[in-house]
């Protein structure tokens, strides 16, 4: 092999050196990088609690907060921190030469938190080739015989401080899909949706809620998000860390109203906040029962006085004053026509704003207002259930909609939460990363920068080879589909006069399908499932579908006019679509 650069080194058979009392996310973090590494070398590191006997090359991975070994090598003045003190989630990679007898170089990733920490080894993860959707998506391992390590110093902490996602709207695909691959959504499942957010640098989860509760499903939950270091809440309409599911069973078939009610669900909300122990943000506030708003007649007066009482039952449980719990209060439909009105919440909540369900922004701040302890922040929608129709069957969202009205968000100061509702996971993983990315430092990535993230996304998942041509076809696809979401499709949307706008937007979407068709047969076989996920599948099963109400709009067309043997031939075209269509899921 050739030698390295005199600014980077090899890593060959380095080993990983953890302290044994540091935190269990810092722990998981390194058995991650351990496994990481092996799939990527073909060779297994050896995983240390202690750097007595480590030769040659190391990676030491801590905490400022709980690493003996890290303070130890500050002391010594080894390594230097002082940009990560006082910092949240902030995270330092950097190479030390012969630091210590028998070892030639230290690569010490060092955060100043559990979360800062691990995003600190899942940052060199992602750089040794390692996509964050390898297991969701099947993307596969790029081998490498060798590693080269650039010495210097590598930092970073992010802008938005919670970042993540909501999983919703998940029956039947994903409930159904969770019970076969794992029992349901119990704490095995949620490892997996864990890992993902660590890779992705996300920290905050909304678990799955239709029919389903997070603390009351598996008491194993708790800990694992713990374990993975993830914040967990609920829903703009679950107070006190509680699902609605619950309340089938610890209401009594009592209403899920506070006049008839106050004693039963400050009972209810207080075992929520009494079971969950763990790091969380509360959700306060009150709607109607499951997701519909409350009644006319409710007064913003019963609202203040709802989440006063809520406040209350969390000073009380936590022993400490309310306000030092974070809380958010979700300004969703109605309730934000309860804060035009008046109704106002402690500084220390968080005011969620959120979209119109469509990815537009309904509310933000003026850039003039006094700030507000608890900030704000938004809940978004990839995916929607609810009125007036739904949108939650394939990845309607294009980049820059997303960096538009986030970017309007972030200038006018939200910060504090960035949730966004993502359905069933699956069909949104290439806005998922951006959403992520974003959040993580939104200076970073400009309007013009869209079609590179893309490129770069691309080469991530499939290699540099033909990322160009697979962000070509991700962007296109995402254009045309915002156009017209396929459930808001039939085959009377476009017209079929002079202009034939239908055949413009049919054509359009043909030529891509070929082009992605063909660009899949070019790629190494090791990348199909993947390429099908998230390329192929979505382009042809929409192609498909424009062709299914093209062929509906011809018989119709035909039926109306000419009345030929072209109306059959039309309507078993339709046939065909339909029965195609089933036949791209299951390939």
């Amino acid at each position: 092999a050739s030698q390295p650069a005199t600014n980077t080194y090899l890593l060959g058979n380095a080993s990983i050196c953890v302290d044994v009392n540091d935190d269990a996310t810092v722990q998981l973090a390194a058995s991650f990088l351990q496994q990481d590494l092996e799939a990527v070398t073909g060779k297994r590191p050896e995983l240390k609690t202690s750097l007595n006997g480590c030769t040659g090359n190391v990676i030491i991975i801590g905490s400022l907060e709980k690493s003996a070994m890290i303070r130890q090598w500050v002391n010594l003045k080894k390594i230097k921190v002082d940009q990560l003190k006082g910092k949240w989630e902030a995270y330092q990679l950097i190479t030390v030469a012969n630091p210590a007898k028998g070892i030639a170089n230290a690569l010490v990733i060092t955060g100043s938190d559990r979360r800062g920490t691990a995003f600190g080894v899942f940052e060199l993860s992602k750089q040794l080739g390692m996509s964050p959707w390898y297991w969701w998506a099947d993307v596969p391992v790029r081998k490498k015989t060798e590693i080269l390590i650039k010495r210097g110093v590598v930092s970073d902490a992010p802008k938005v401080k919670y970042r993540g996602i909501f999983i919703n709207d998940e029956a039947p695909c994903l409930s159904n899909w969770s019970k076969e691959k794992f029992g349901g959504f119990n704490h095995q499942f949620y490892a997996k949706v864990f890992e993902l957010m660590l890779r992705l640098k996300a920290n905050y989860l909304w678990p799955a809620m239709w029919g389903n509760a997070f603390y009351y499903d598996d008491s194993l939950n708790i800990k694992t998000a713990d374990e993975y270091g993830i914040v967990i809440g609920t829903s703009h309409h679950e107070p006190l860390m509680r699902a609605h599911e619950e309340w089938k069973y610890f209401g009594k078939g009592k209403k899920w109203n506070y006049d008839s009610t106050e004693s039963g669900l400050k009972e209810f909300w207080k075992g929520g906040m009494d079971r969950a122990w763990n790091e969380k943000i509360v959700s306060v506030g009150m709607r109607g029962d499951g997701d519909a708003p409350m009644s006319r007649e409710t007064a913003t007066t019963i609202l203040e006085r709802i989440v006063k009482d809520q406040r209350e039952i969390i000073a009380a449980v936590t022993g400490k004053p309310a306000s030092e719990t974070p809380q958010l209060w979700a300004l969703y439909k109605e309730v934000q026509d309860y804060y035009d009105k008046g109704m106002r919440v402690p500084d220390d909540v968080t005011l969620l704003l959120c979209d119109d369900n469509w990815g537009n922004i309904r509310k933000l701040p003026k850039i003039t207002d006094p700030p507000r302890k608890g900030g704000y922040g938004i809940y978004y929608h990839f995916d929607y259930v609810g009125g007036p129709r739904n949108y939650k069957w394939i990845n309607t969202n294009p980049l820059p909609k997303i960096w538009e009205q986030m970017h309007l968000a972030w200038e006018h100061g939200v910060n504090n939460i960035w949730i966004v509702n993502v359905g069933d996971i699956k069909p949104m993983e290439f806005p998922i990363s951006f959403w992520c990315d974003y959040a993580w430092n939104p200076d970073r990535i400009g309007p013009a920068d869209l079609q590179k993230y893309t490129e770069q996304w691309a080469a991530a998942q499939f290699g540099a080879t033909h990322s160009i041509e697979i962000a070509r076809i991700l962007s296109a696809y995402a254009k045309y589909n915002s156009i017209r979401k396929p459930e808001l499709l039939d085959a009377n949307t476009f017209s079929l006069g002079n202009y034939n706008e239908f055949r413009e937007r049919l054509n359009a979407w043909q030529l891509l399908a070929n082009e992605a068709e063909i660009l899949g047969n070019k790629l190494p076989a090791t990348t199909s499932d993947a390429y099908f996920q998230l390329v192929l599948h979505p382009v042809k099963a929409m192609c498909n579908l424009y062709e299914l109400y093209w062929f509906t709009a011809m018989n119709q067309h035909y039926y109306r006019t000419v009345r030929s043997t072209r109306v059959n031939e039309y309507a078993q075209l339709a046939r065909n679509s339909f029965v195609k269509d089933s036949m791209i899921t299951l390939a």
